[in-house]
Order: C-alpha cells, then sequence, then structure tokens
C-alpha cells in the first residue's frame, strides 16, 4: 500500500512539524482503520479521512491501528458467530458427536466394557500411567503397596493454587459424577485439534492400547473420555482428582484443570 508521506514510512504515523508521530487512536471507530500516513501528506496537507473502512475479511473492534484478518476456524471447529467489520469470527468445538445422548446406556456400557476387556487381554499392562510395561498384581496396585503409593502419589507442585485441597483429594467418581463439569471436560478434550493435546493422549498415558482408543472414537455418540475416566475408576477406585490434574498438566492442557477446579466436593469448607 502506498502513502501519502515520503518520510514517514510507518502508515500509521504522518508528518507534524518535522516529525513522525502517530495517528491519535481517538479518530479509530470499529469497522475502521487508519489511512495511509492519517490521511497527510509531508507538504499538501489532508489527501484523505484519517480513517477508511476495513477491507472485506478484516476487522477492527476499535482497539486496533489496521484492521485484522478475519479468523478461519480450524479442524474441529465449528463458526459460531461470522466475522464482521467489527467483530471477529467466533469458533466452537465441532459438537457432532457430542449430542445429549453422548451418556451410556446399559447395553453401550456392556459394549464398550467387552471392547476394553478384549483389547486389554492383548496388553502387556491394562493400566499403569507413567509406569514400566511389566505385569504388575492386584497386590502391586493395592493402596496399602509402598512402591505403589509413591509411584502414584499425585505431584501437587503448581496445581494448589487452582485446585482447593477438597477438589485436589477427591475421589476421580466426583468428575463422573458431576455431568456439567464432565460435559466441559468432554467438549475441550475429545475433539481432535492440530498442536493441541486431547483424550487420545491421556488414554496413551494409561497404557491403553491404540486399537481401544480408535474404537472408542468410532462410536460418534459416545465421548471417549468419559469410557476412559470410567476404565480407570473401576480398576482403580483410590485414584483421585488430583491424579487426573497432574496428567493434565503433563499434557499441557491447564484450561481443563480450571475446570476442575469447578467440582463441587460434599462438607468442603469454602
Amino acid at each position: 500500500m502506498m502513502g501519502y508521506s515520503a518520510k514517514c514510512l510507518d502508515l500509521t504515523k504522518y508528518l507534524d512539524r518535522g516529525e513522525c508521530v502517530d495517528c491519535q487512536m481517538k479518530w479509530i471507530k470499529p469497522g475502521y482503520e487508519f489511512s495511509p500516513n492519517c490521511g497527510f501528506s509531508d507538504t499538501d496537507g489532508r489527501r484523505e479521512r484519517p480513517i477508511r473502512e476495513c477491507p472485506p475479511a478484516h476487522y477492527n473492534n476499535g482497539t486496533f491501528k489496521k484492521c485484522q484478518p478475519c479468523t478461519a476456524c480450524g479442524a474441529g471447529y465449528e463458526t459460531e458467530s461470522a466475522c464482521n467489520s467489527t467483530s471477529d469470527t467466533v469458533c466452537r468445538p465441532h459438537l457432532s458427536f457430542f449430542h445429549s445422548s453422548y451418556y451410556f446406556t446399559q447395553r453401550q456400557i456392556a459394549i464398550l466394557n467387552y471392547s476394553m476387556t478384549l483389547s486389554l487381554s492383548l496388553s502387556l499392562s491394562w493400566l499403569g500411567c507413567n509406569t514400566d510395561s511389566h505385569k504388575i498384581s492386584t497386590e502391586a496396585l493395592s493402596p496399602s503397596n509402598e512402591d505403589f503409593a509413591v509411584l502414584w502419589q499425585p505431584e501437587s507442585k503448581g496445581l494448589e493454587h487452582i485446585l482447593s485441597p477438597g477438589v485436589y483429594s477427591a475421589p476421580l467418581q466426583t468428575v463422573l459424577d458431576n455431568l456439567d463439569v464432565l460435559e466441559e471436560l468432554v467438549i475441550l478434550l475429545d475433539p481432535e485439534v492440530q498442536s493441541v493435546k486431547n483424550t487420545r493422549h491421556l488414554a496413551s498415558r494409561c497404557s491403553y492400547s491404540s486399537s481401544w482408543i480408535t474404537y472408542t472414537y468410532s462410536m460418534k455418540d459416545k465421548s471417549p473420555l468419559k469410557a476412559m475416566l470410567e476404565g480407570v475408576t473401576t480398576k482403580h477406585p483410590e485414584w483421585t482428582v488430583g491424579h487426573l490434574a497432574k496428567l493434565l498438566r503433563d499434557i499441557d492442557r491447564n484450561d481443563a484443570i480450571a475446570v476442575l477446579a469447578k467440582l463441587k466436593v460434599k462438607n468442603e469448607v469454602v
């Protein structure tokens, strides 16, 4: 874009008393951007108005000097509200498989349990998030086992400012019991968005086989996250919300940890 000033190459500045000065933000209004050099030439005064309308597929909410390109919703997201000259596109996770029927019926649970049993029989270790892939006896998984207790003690460092002690130590089943929090986690973690870790990564850390993960994602009206949590709480009822929070921190999903903070725990003093 050509400017009106030969001395001020920054098009958001204009020549005033021999110096290049910024166009004044008080001139800007939503849907507009500064004209080149605020419409002033070096010698001929004003050539056009200080501001002009945003070009197509650009917007300015009144806080930018130049109109910004409209955001395009990426894979796994859909447009909630389209971009216009005064506001950017608003995207949301695609909810095609998160409709109200995703909560399991007894028949669906039975099918899923069968699939889990089948895949587990092919695996050297059923569940041992971040542990060695060796056979673990029932006794070794008992909370009374000293090695297991040390191995599974969730590291609270860095999480205590997000989760209250009551929530952190609450049984993992609390997440499944709180449907509002569960649904938020499903919407955050189940979609497959490029460069964002999700339920697949959580399940992988818990030694779920790739075939099991693929199977749960193929059941479009089911939540892979809910299936994974049900499996974990069944085999390891001693697990707490803190264990899940640590895994979420390990995959850089602090947004999901913030959702866990919304959990309501009985008898917790607020």
